[in-house]
């Protein structure tokens, strides 16, 4: 992922992208790019990134919930795991967390959110314990 890319809502994407996931994240990201998937790391800050996270119409908060909430019901463990942690950063609460998952249980099915809900106790805890260190 090279950070020089010519688009502005790339540029943008890339400001938002790291507001939300964080500098660490998103370096890890930047460092484990290859010539194969350094085209989708591109679209994702593009397009995800510089285009749906950054309009102004939902704060970062109200976009954390709904994306968390669209991954449980989905099935995208990892991307759970990745957005439950990131809420330090988009504000969104461990309630907050909680209404949404009840949201999934209730539209998407309650496998689906029990197991978005131990993902998201998983990454709380994880959260907890490096913050404690």
């Amino acid at each position: 992922m090279k950070e020089t890319a010519s688009s502005e809502r790339y540029r943008q994407g890339m400001v938002t992208r790291r507001a939300v996931l964080g500098d660490a994240h998103v370096d890890r990201a930047a460092a484990a790019a290859t010539e194969f998937d350094r085209p989708f790391q591109e679209l994702i800050t593009e397009a995800a990134w510089g285009h749906v996270w950054s309009r102004p119409a939902l704060s970062k908060r109200e976009r954390s919930i709904v994306t968390i909430a669209l991954l449980a019901a989905l099935g995208q463990d990892d991307e759970v795991a990745m957005h439950v942690r990131a809420t330090v950063n988009t504000g969104a609460t461990r309630e907050d967390v909680c209404e949404a998952l009840l949201h999934v249980a209730i539209y998407a099915g309650v496998p689906a959110a029990n197991h978005a809900i131990k993902i998201a106790k998983q990454a709380f805890a994880q959260m907890d314990a490096e913050k404690a260190a």
